[in-house]
């Protein structure tokens, strides 16, 4: 780096993940985010990277595999319970349940 600033080249350093994560200069900006999980525990992740001035968008946790399927199906595609149960036993969700939803 001493080599390349003198010739005024950009440069920085190299951080390990270690360095990087133990860096509170990036979570005061929110470069890197902890966010809590349900099966995870809390981990860090990149935080968002457009920052506009207005709008402050908060980092969340993926969402478990199905978690939301049953509203999606009912108030985003209009399905009955009984079309939902229907799905949820012949399998196409991606557990199949037998009708009393076991």
């Amino acid at each position: 780096m001493g080599i390349l600033s003198k010739q005024d080249i950009p440069c920085g350093p190299v951080l390990s993940m270690k360095e990087l994560l133990d860096d509170d200069s990036l979570y005061a900006s929110g470069t890197l985010v902890k966010v809590d999980h349900s099966e995870r525990g809390e981990y860090v992740t990149i935080g968002q990277p457009v920052k506009l001035s207005d709008n402050e968008v908060k980092v969340e946790r993926s969402p478990l595999l199905g978690e939301h399927t049953d509203e999606i199906l009912t108030d985003v595609l209009g399905f009955d319970a009984e079309r939902v149960a229907h799905l949820k036993a012949s399998g196409a969700t991606g557990h199949k349940q037998d009708p009393v939803g076991h």
